[in-house]
């Protein structure tokens, strides 16, 4: 049930980031937020991980910042395999997942 909440939190959080900043992200419906959001958790759950590894030395000497860069590039994978979600270029890639990240924490604790 975790996972369903989540998943639906990421849904609404794309929705209303494309909604609110359409010049950065735009969804084309709900299905496509639906598989925007299905398909990023299973980049973070898959991709992610890979990707943290063989960038832990660029991680450590940024403190940790590079993460951002590393969260834009999944974002922008995303977008690249689901038709209807689309993110303008690799600066709002970043700046998407930033915002897709807190209020995806945000709805997920007004909800739990």
């Amino acid at each position: 049930m975790p996972f369903i909440i989540r998943m639906v939190a990421n849904a609404v959080a794309i929705l209303l980031i494309g909604y609110l900043l359409p010049q950065i992200v735009t969804v084309d419906g709900v299905l496509a937020a639906l598989a925007a959001a299905f398909v990023l958790g299973l980049v973070n759950a898959v991709v992610r991980p890979l990707f943290v590894l063989l960038t832990l030395p660029v991680t450590v000497v940024t403190l940790g910042l590079f993460l951002l860069v590393i969260n834009g590039l999944l974002l922008w994978l995303v977008t690249a395999v689901v038709p209807g979600f689309h993110v303008n270029g690799f600066l709002g890639a970043v700046v998407g997942s930033i915002l897709l990240s807190v209020v995806s924490w945000i709805l997920t604790r007004v909800v739990q």
